[in-house]
C-alpha cells in the first residue's frame, strides 16, 4: 500500500499546478461562451484572452501555458470570481483536470473543481473525486470521495483526503488493493485503514487501525503501523520474515533486519531459530563502490547431534582498476558435501563448487589474465576423488591486425600448476601457441580459412603415477605443428513464403602422428573423449592444453537451415570424419578397422509454438545403429504441454578407461529420460508432475509436482519433489515449497 499511496499523494500534490496563478500564461483553446457577470455589454463580443490575461495578470519571465477549455466561462469582475462549466479541462505540464464546472475566487485565493472531477498525471495515474478544493496558494487541498486508478492498475479510494499547508496529507477510511473486483463483489484481497498519514519531513507512511481482508473477510489487523515512503531508497529496520520447515531444521523462522550502513553499504541480518537445531548465524554484505561491487551471505551453526560446526560462504566482487585492469573473485564454500541441502541454500544440487580469484586485462587486440581455481566436491559419488587446486593460471592472447590480404597472426601463451589436497601429485605447464590465420571470401561465395600453427609445450611433473602404474616426476616437452583449411559454401533460395541455406562444409588438418605422451603428461585440461557435433570442424578439438589433437583427418559434412514465415525454423547438421591415424585419442568407431568416424549430427524444428525439438546424436557408420542420443522436445499449449528429456550413452569399448579412472561415478552406460507434464487449467490454476527415470537400472531419480494458483494481485503455490540418492544421508529425502505472495506488499513461503 505504501508504494501507491504515495504514488496518490504525489498525484494530488500535483493539483496546484492547475491554478490560474498570476506568474502564469493562460492559452485559451476552446471557449464558446465568455460572459462579464458586472458590466454587461449587449451586442458586443469580448475578447476572451485579452479578457482573461488582464484577469491572471500576466508577468513572468519565464511563462509556463496553461491549456484552458470549457463550455462556458463567466467573469464577476466585481467580486473577482471566474466560474468555467461545461467539460472544463485544464492542462499544464503534462497534468490534466477536467470537471464539469471550476470556480476560482481571487480574493480568498480559493479554487474549487466539482462534478465528475478527474485528474491525470503524466506517470498514467488517474484519479476520479466527487470535488476538490484548492485554497492557501493552492497548498491545502480538500478531496471528496476520491478514487485512484495507478499506472500499474493498482486502485485506491478514501472517503476524503487533505493536504496541509506543510505539505502534510491525510487520508480517512482509506481501501487499497490491486486485485480486479466485479461490481458488488469483494476483491480478493484489500487493506483497508482508519487513517493513513503521509509525513514528507521524516518520509514516513503511518496507519491506524489496518485491516488485511480476504474476500470481506479480516484476516490480520494491526492499530498501528508505519513505513518509509517510496521517495526512501534505503533505510535501517525490520524487513517480512520468512518461515521454514525442514527435516533437518523443524519448524523454524527467519527475521530479517536490514542495516544501512551507507548510501553504498548495507548489511542484512537474518538468522534461522529453528526447532531442531536452535540458532542458525545468517547474514548478507553488499558493498558498491564507484568501479565495482562486493557481495557476501554465508550461515553458521554448530550442530550439537553431531558434534560439529557447519557454515557456508558465498562471495562475489568486482573491481575495475583502470581502463585496462578488472579484478574479480567468486568465492563459494559449504563446510561439508550435505550442509546447503540441509538448510535449503543456493546451488545445493551442483556436484561441486567452483572458487576462483582473476586479474583480467584488455587492451584493442591484446587480453591477458591472471586466474587462480579450487574446487569442493559436494556429490556423495565424487566424495573420494581429491580436491584439485589451480594457483596459478596465466593467459596472454596477441591478434595483430590484418595485413592487405586479411591475414592476421595470433599467439597465445598460457601456463598452469596443478596441485592436490591429498596428494603430493602436482603439474607445472607452459604452453605457447602460435598461429598464422588467412581467411578468404572468393567472387563465387566460397568462404575458406587457413591456419597454420605451431604449439610448443614445457612441463614438470612431481609424482605422477600414468595408468601403468608407473610414477614419473621430472621435465619433459613437446612440439606440435598443425596445418589447417577450413571450406564452406552457402547455397540459398528464397521464396515470398520461405528462405533456405544449404551449406556443405571440408575441414582438412595435417599434423604429425606424434604420442601425447600420457606416460609422463597427466590429462587434467582435456577430458574430451569423443567427436561430437559442437567439435567435428575445430581444428583443435579438445577444450584444453594437455591433449594435442595428433594426426591428419578430413571432416565433411552438410549443413541445412530453413527459415519459414508460417512454419518456423529447422535446421539439420550431418558430419562425418576421416582419420589417417586410427590411434587418435579422440578417433571412435565401432569398425577398429575402419578410418572413418561415426556419423553426428543435430535436428532442431520448430515449425510453430505449439511443438519445438533438439536432438543431437551419433549414428554407427555401418548399420545406422544409435550410438549417442540427446532429445528435448516439448509439444501441446498452456492447457496441456508435454516436455521429453532423453539420454543415451551405449556402452563403448573406449570408455572403459573413465570407468577404470571413475570406478564409483562413472558407468560405461547411461540412459535417462525424464518427462513433465503441465496443464493450465483455468486462467488462474496451473498443475505440473514430473518424473525422471534410470532407464539402466530401471530406478527413479525423482519425481514430483505441484499446483499453482496466480491472479493479477496474489500468488500461491505448492511443489513437493521426492529425490532417490545415493547419498545415504539423503536416502529417499524429499523437498516440500510453499510460497504465498500478495502483489505490492511481498509474501512468505516454507521449504
Amino acid at each position: 500500500m505504501s508504494k501507491h499511496t504515495l504514488l496518490l499523494l504525489s498525484g494530488i500534490c500535483l493539483l496546484p499546478l492547475v491554478s490560474l496563478a498570476s506568474d502564469d500564461s493562460l492559452v485559451l483553446l476552446n471557449t464558446k461562451k465568455t460572459i462579464e457577470a458586472t458590466r454587461p455589454k449587449p451586442n458586443s463580443h469580448v475578447d476572451p484572452k485579452h479578457n482573461m490575461t488582464d484577469i491572471i495578470n500576466t508577468r513572468t519571465k519565464e511563462p509556463t501555458d496553461i491549456y484552458f477549455s470549457a463550455d462556458e466561462m463567466e467573469n464577476d469582475a466585481e467580486n473577482g470570481i471566474i466560474t468555467a462549466k461545461g467539460a472544463v479541462e485544464i492542462i499544464r505540464e503534462n497534468i490534466t483536470l477536467r470537471a464539469d464546472k471550476v470556480v476560482y475566487d481571487q480574493k480568498s485565493d480559493k479554487i474549487n473543481a466539482e462534478g465528475n472531477v478527474v485528474l491525470l498525471d503524466d506517470t498514467g495515474n488517474v484519479m476520479f473525486a466527487d470535488k476538490i478544493d484548492l485554497s492557501e496558494r493552492m497548498q491545502n487541498a480538500d478531496v471528496a470521495n476520491i478514487k485512484v486508478v495507478l499506472s500499474d492498475k493498482t486502485r485506491m479510494a478514501a472517503n476524503s483526503f487533505h493536504k496541509k499547508i506543510n505539505d502534510k496529507k491525510v487520508l480517512r477510511q482509506a481501501i487499497y488493493t490491486p486485485c480486479d473486483n466485479c461490481k458488488g463483489e469483494s476483491p480478493l484481497w484489500q487493506l483497508k485503514a482508519d487513517k493513513v498519514i503521509h509525513n514528507p519531513q521524516d518520509q514516513n507512511i503511518e496507519y491506524q487501525n489496518a485491516f488485511l481482508e480476504v474476500k470481506g473477510v479480516p484476516v490480520l489487523y494491526s492499530p498501528y503501523f508505519s513505513h518509509p515512503d517510496p521517495t526512501v531508497k534505503h533505510r535501517s529496520g525490520f524487513l517480512f520474515p520468512r518461515i521454514l520447515s525442514s527435516s533437518y531444521l523443524g519448524a523454524a523462522i527467519q527475521p530479517q533486519y536490514f542495516w544501512d550502513i551507507s548510501p553504498q553499504e548495507n548489511f542484512t541480518f537474518n538468522p534461522i531459530l529453528s526447532s531442531d537445531k536452535g540458532l542458525v548465524y545468517s547474514g548478507i554484505f553488499n558493498k558498491y563502490f564507484y568501479r565495482g561491487e562486493l557481495n557476501a551471505s554465508g550461515t553458521f551453526l554448530r550442530d550439537e547431534d553431531s558434534d560439529k560446526n557447519r557454515g557456508n560462504l558465498f562471495l562475489y566482487g568486482r573491481y575495475e582498476i583502470n581502463d585496462y585492469w578488472v579484478a574479480d573473485t567468486d568465492i563459494n564454500y559449504a563446510s561439508d558435501h550435505n550442509y546447503l541441502k540441509d538448510l535449503s541454500l543456493p546451488k545445493q544440487d551442483d556436484s561441486w563448487l567452483t572458487s576462483r580469484i582473476r586479474l583480467q586485462a584488455f587492451d584493442n587486440r591484446n587480453y591477458a589474465a591472471i586466474e587462480g581455481y579450487y574446487y569442493d566436491m559436494l556429490s556423495y559419488n565424487l566424495q573420494n576423488r581429491d580436491t584439485p587446486y589451480v594457483i596459478p593460471l596465466m593467459t596472454y592472447e596477441n591478434i595483430s591486425s590484418p595485413d592487405q590480404y586479411g591475414a592476421y597472426f595470433k599467439n597465445t601463451f598460457n601456463t598452469a600448476s596443478v596441485y592436490h589436497d591429498d596428494e603430493d601429485t602436482s603439474s607445472q605447464r607452459a604452453t605457447m601457441i602460435n598461429s598464422w590465420n588467412l581467411p578468404y571470401t572468393s567472387p563465387y561465395g566460397e568462404k575458406y580459412r587457413l591456419v597454420a600453427s605451431v604449439k610448443s609445450d614445457l612441463y614438470y611433473i612431481n609424482k605422477y603415477l600414468n595408468d601403468e602404474g608407473e610414477e614419473f616426476s621430472g621435465a619433459t616437452g613437446r612440439i606440435f605443428p598443425q596445418l589447417g583449411l577450413e571450406w564452406r559454401l552457402p547455397f540459398v533460395k528464397n521464396t515470398p513464403a520461405t528462405s533456405q541455406i544449404l551449406e556443405p562444409i571440408i575441414v582438412a588438418a595435417i599434423s604429425p602422428n606424434q604420442d601425447n605422451d600420457p606416460e609422463k603428461i597427466p590429462n587434467t585440461d582435456s577430458r574430451d573423449i569423443e567427436i561430437t557435433d559442437v567439435n567435428i570442424f575445430d581444428l583443435d578439438r579438445y577444450s584444453g592444453y594437455d591433449r594435442n589433437d595428433t594426426g591428419s583427418r578430413v571432416s565433411y559434412g552438410l549443413n541445412w537451415s530453413f527459415y519459414g514465415k508460417k512454419w518456423g525454423r529447422s535446421s539439420l547438421l550431418l558430419a562425418q570424419t576421416y582419420e589417417f591415424d586410427k590411434d587418435n585419442d579422440l578417433f571412435n568407431t565401432s569398425d577398429e578397422n575402419s578410418h572413418f568416424s561415426d556419423y553426428v549430427g543435430r535436428l532442431y524444428a520448430a515449425p510453430n509454438e505449439y511443438f519445438d525439438i533438439n536432438y543431437r546424436f551419433k549414428l554407427d557408420k555401418d548399420n545406422f545403429d544409435i550410438n549417442y542420443s540427446e532429445l528435448s522436445s516439448s509439444l501441446g499449449t498452456d492447457i496441456l504441454r508435454l516436455y521429453v528429456s532423453y539420454i543415451l550413452f551405449p556402452e563403448q569399448d573406449y570408455y572403459e578407461e573413465l570407468k577404470e579412472l571413475y570406478p564409483d561415478y562413472f558407468d560405461s552406460r547411461r540412459e535417462e529420460i525424464y518427462l513433465s507434464l503441465s496443464s493450465k487449467i483455468t486462467r488462474n490454476w496451473s498443475v505440473d508432475i514430473f518424473s525422471r527415470q534410470d532407464l539402466v537400472n530401471n530406478e527413479t531419480i525423482s519425481n514430483g509436482g505441484g499446483f499453482a494458483y496466480e491472479d493479477e494481485c496474489s500468488r500461491f503455490a505448492f511443489h513437493i519433489e521426492k529425490e532417490y540418492s545415493d547419498d545415504p544421508d539423503n536416502e529417499n529425502d524429499f523437498n516440500l515449497y510453499v510460497s504465498f505472495y500478495l502483489k505490492t506488499l511481498g509474501g512468505v513461503g516454507t521449504n
